[in-house]
């Protein structure tokens, strides 16, 4: 439903508004009846169970996320957004229910999707203007396994630009804004699935994470977000950054909710027991994750170990010396040599009709500036020999030294602030200012959370709490690879233990 003359957020949206006033009849878009304002503050879980058992149609439950989507646009939270067809999806799936079929897991939920994960219903864009078109010919793995489940898909979710950078500043659909305060960054690159979890759009959506994609927006927006141990989930069928880092992943309001997409994603259904947080060793490594921090970022991660602490929680002072510079000498590089074999590999077997070069040379100047660097001469340019040497040596070299470290320690997970500042305003790039300091956009919002994709360590980010200024500060659990389920089940008592953020106050909702 994009339109490539005319790519203006504002547009856009009214053409939406007027698609879905079109679509029903007059006045059926009326105010929720009184307690129906609660419908968007449903978990996922909460709003499958009552949808399942016929105590709430999906249509009514599809008409208050929509509502919401409508009442928080100015977030420019989803590139391709079609409220006609999600009523029409929501109409079939009463239907199914009527006629006595079964309902899935996740009957009934709409669900938004990242714009670089393929379906046949909607445009993939990549948040880039060479696939502004492009509409695949089926869905891709994931999204089939989520829809027979009895998902439906709510839209297309706005990101940075190919996925490639951390605010979704994007110059092509313009940039998603924060919830808490639109003024600033949502984070990136699934940007957009982040503002519409925190702004009650929709309790549970897609993101994907090769750097950080999936948890800096969590982080940033006030949700919940899982990256999963590399391979754990099928990626398949979605716009590629490196296959060596590449996952999709779930953002939600809930930590239930993050294992509920597991389970039906895994087909693992062991229900989770929440430990007891008395005993539970994390660990504290200062020497990389606590450097550079935001004085008030730094005071509410204070406030939330301290929590921990009280609770029971051992706090383990550890050090990793060479995660620094392994981190450094692999994971760019990694991504760097891969991203132009692997995006060309998915426009030819997608029939996107363009090459990884003629797509950069589409791209937004910001975007294509940085892309052009990964070709031969660039100063991205990784040659194939280097990559044998770090993909053979470094990287198993850095996942040994992650092994060691949770060996040694006998830590359930590593404990860390998931950025080193809280949501930026929008447009900041270069370098970012704390107090008298500067350090690098990467240090700001990206150094503590992308060695997991390297370690391919499953990581899972929760809120903290709020600044005085009232924007989100988040913490980070890493696991042991292999660990997701601990993981959630710790994340479980851990949430519980920090509490739930306030919802952001929407202007005009």
């Amino acid at each position: 439903m994009t339109n490539a003359k005319d790519p203006s957020r504002r547009a856009f949206l009214r053409a939406a508004s007027a698609t879905l006033a079109a679509t029903v009849a007059p006045g059926a878009l009326r105010a929720a009846p009184a307690g129906d304002a609660s419908l968007i503050e449903l978990s996922a879980e909460q709003a499958v169970a009552r949808m399942s058992r016929g105590e709430l149609s999906v249509e009514t439950y599809t008409r208050a996320l929509l509502e919401r989507c409508g009442a928080a646009q100015a977030l420019n939270a989803f590139i391709s957004f079609e409220p006609g067809r999600v009523l029409e999806d929501a109409r079939r799936r009463d239907r199914e229910l009527r006629a006595g079929a079964k309902p899935g897991a996740l009957f009934g939920l709409p669900v938004p999707l990242k714009d670089c994960i393929n379906t046949r219903d909607y445009p993939t864009t990549g948040g880039t203007p060479g696939l502004r078109n492009f509409r695949p010919s089926e869905d891709a793995p994931l999204v089939r396994t989520l829809r027979r489940a009895g998902a439906i898909v709510l839209g297309k979710t706005n990101m940075h630009e190919l996925g490639y950078g951390w605010t979704s500043n994007n110059e092509v659909f313009g940039p998603v804004r924060n919830p808490y305060d639109p003024a600033r960054i949502a984070g990136g690159s699934s940007g957009g699935s982040g503002a519409a979890i925190g702004a009650r759009m929709a309790p549970l959506g897609v993101g994907e994470d090769t750097n950080g994609s999936i948890r800096i927006p969590a982080a940033l927006c006030g949700v919940m977000g899982l990256r999963p141990t590399t391979g754990r989930y099928p990626t398949r069928a979605c716009i590629p950054i490196s296959p060596v880092f590449d996952s999709v992943g779930p953002l939600a309001r809930s930590v239930a909710d993050l294992a509920l997409f597991d389970s039906v994603v895994t087909d693992d259904w062991r229900p989770l027991q929440p430990p007891p947080l008395r005993g539970v060793r994390l660990g504290v490594v200062r020497d990389y994750w606590y450097r550079d921090l935001d004085p008030e970022l730094e005071r509410v991660t204070s406030a939330a170990l301290a929590k921990l602490k009280d609770a029971g929680v051992e706090l383990v002072e550890s050090q990793l010396p060479q995660l620094a510079a392994l981190h450094e000498s692999i994971t760019t590089p990694v991504i760097t040599h891969d991203i132009a074999a692997a995006v060309g590999d998915y426009l030819r077997d997608y029939g996107a009709g363009l090459d990884f070069a003629q797509l950069v040379n589409e791209a937004s100047p910001g975007v294509r500036a940085d892309l052009r660097q990964v070709f031969p001469g660039g100063s991205d340019f990784v040659s194939d020999a280097d990559y044998r040497t770090i993909i053979d040596a470094r990287l198993p070299e850095l996942r040994r030294a992650y092994r060691d470290y949770f060996t040694r320690t006998g830590v359930a997970a590593i404990v860390f602030p998931a950025t080193a500042v809280p949501a930026l305003p929008i447009g900041a790039e270069g370098e970012v200012a704390i107090g008298a300091r500067r350090i690098s956009l990467f240090t700001a919002l990206a150094r503590n959370i992308t060695p997991a994709g390297s370690a391919t360590t499953p990581g899972l980010v929760l809120p903290a709490g709020l600044t005085s200024a009232g924007s989100p500060v988040a913490l980070e659990l890493d696991a042991p690879p292999g660990a997701d389920r601990a993981l959630l089940a710790l994340g479980m008592s851990v949430a519980e233990l920090l509490g739930p953020l306030p919802a952001p106050h929407i202007e005009g909702a």
